[in-house]
């Protein structure tokens, strides 16, 4: 009898690691579709490419960033990356050309895959994403990137009485408290 108890418990116990490991796996899988990434693709790695490719990030980010602090939902923010696409490039174009640069940017929309990155404590696993790149030039430079739906890579600076952007990420906040 304490056989059949034992074998019973253990089928249990195996059943319910099963169902855990396919629900992780699933979430896993589901949470590519809850993200918006942003990247910035440097020219080349030259020490010069990557320093605008740095100003170019600035921009985009002073003009996304009160913006995006009124989005209430992914599809907001993708119809919103679609309807200022011709605005994030500008922004772009209008910094490589006070730098000096003669090349200028494309700005595409589009599912891509990436490898894992992690930002801060948060891991975006290797997966295919929805993302805004910015490609500057050639685009084959090291890249700058940041979520921007949900908005874990910048805050408004009014809200920090600053002129600077703070790069943050409230979901590792959250872990930490």
């Amino acid at each position: 009898m304490k056989r059949y108890i034992l074998i019973f418990l253990l089928l249990i116990v195996f059943a319910v690691c099963g169902t855990l490991l396919l629900t992780s796996c699933s979430a896993s899988e589901k949470g590519n579709e809850d993200y918006i990434r942003i990247h910035v693709r440097a020219n080349s790695n030259s020490t010069e490419d990557q320093t605008v490719k740095l100003a170019v990030r600035d921009a985009i980010v002073q003009y996304l960033t009160p913006l995006a602090t009124r989005v209430k939902s992914r599809e907001e923010m993708w119809a919103l990356m679609e309807e200022k696409k011709s605005e994030i490039k500008k922004a772009a174009d209008d910094t490589l050309y006070s730098c000096g640069y003669d090349y200028q940017s494309t700005v595409s929309l589009r599912s891509e895959s990436f490898p894992t990155k992690t930002y801060g404590d948060l891991t975006l696993e290797e997966g295919v994403y929805d993302a805004v790149i910015v490609e500057l030039g050639n685009g084959e430079g090291n890249n700058w990137w940041c979520v921007a739906y949900p908005p874990l890579c910048f805050i408004a600076a009014e809200e920090t009485g600053t002129e600077e952007v703070i790069y943050r990420s409230w979901i590792a906040e959250l872990f930490k408290k």
